[in-house]
């Protein structure tokens, strides 16, 4: 199975989750995504990486390697400067 692009990794995740900001950076097996959703309203970090672990269902296993990502609501983003991340 071909390994995904960092598009098509981004594009998983908008088709399962809303997403006010979305970036996903990546080499085709490691991937690090910053994702923004009033969908983690309420939610844990964990709960957080479950609903991104949902969205992209069994591609987590079979295509997607390794996954690192920063969930935050529009708020938290827009308290970190809305524009920079790690």
């Amino acid at each position: 199975m071909a390994e995904p692009t960092v598009a098509e990794v981004r594009g998983y995740i908008q088709a399962g989750l809303p997403c006010e900001h979305l970036q996903v950076e990546g080499d085709g097996r490691h991937f690090f995504a910053t994702i923004v959703s009033s969908a983690f309203e309420g939610l844990n970090r964990v709960r957080r990486h479950q609903r991104v672990y949902a969205a992209l269902g069994d591609r987590m296993r079979e295509q997607i390697h390794a996954l690192s990502m920063k969930t935050l609501t529009p708020a938290e983003y827009s308290a970190q400067g809305a524009t920079h991340h790690p």
